[in-house]
């Protein structure tokens, strides 16, 4: 089987939410010596990314999208062990999370995952997260790197709050801050004083590196 054809037969099956598919798929891609972190973008995120047009215009309804996400993560517990575990000669701390009022937490954890893989120590605040704890744990946890994401565009200006508090501490210059999230823009990040927006997990592990020098 053609790699091409695998990632489009994974993503159909996240899409037809057939999680003992999307395993066996997984596990071909393996065999077949396939890069976990591309069969991850190409192929199990790229039917996310269908199924959420689907819900959009109204054909899929949330059963359907925690349905198909069951069968991404079942891909991502395959993949996963696979995944080059790359060694950073500078210890990169990230706390990340999904801000105050949003549980849409897939983005999220793809970036954890690629983060952890990418050699950064994370520390995973989860859904929902009230604004305070990301610049809590950041402090505490001494990190360079806060990540915020959302779905949801009634939770965007929580991001602006979060800079706005490490204005008012005095310490806006210690982090980069870096967002992401279907609403979210490049125009929304230079608006509220972010340092970065990336439209994936893979472009955020990317900028982060670049932005750290490792």
């Amino acid at each position: 089987m053609e790699k091409e054809l695998l990632f489009k037969e994974i993503s159909d099956n996240v899409v037809e939410m057939e999680e003992d598919i999307v395993e066996e798929l997984c596990e071909k891609s393996l065999e077949m010596g396939i890069d976990p972190t591309e069969t991850i973008n190409k192929g199990l995120i790229d039917g996310m990314d269908r199924v959420s047009v689907l819900y959009e215009d109204g054909e899929y309804f949330l059963p359907e999208v925690l349905t198909a996400s069951y069968a991404l993560n079942v891909g991502i517990d395959v993949l996963k062990p696979h995944i080059k575990q790359e060694e950073s000669s500078k210890r990169v701390k990230v706390v990340i999370g999904v801000v105050e009022g949003d549980t849409h937490d897939i983005g999220k954890n793809l970036v954890k995952i690629m983060s952890e893989s990418g050699g950064f120590e994370v520390y995973d605040l989860g859904r929902d997260v009230p604004l305070d704890e990301f610049v809590t744990v950041a402090e505490e946890k001494e990190c360079d790197f806060i990540c915020m994401s959302t779905l949801m565009t009634t939770t965007m200006p929580g991001m602006r709050t979060v800079i706005e508090k490490l204005n008012e501490k005095n310490i806006r210059d210690k982090y980069k801050v870096l967002i992401g999230g279907g609403p979210v823009s490049q125009k929304f990040a230079d608006e509220i004083g972010a340092d970065a927006y990336t439209v994936d997990a893979a472009a955020c592990v990317k900028k982060m590196k670049e932005l750290k020098g490792v």
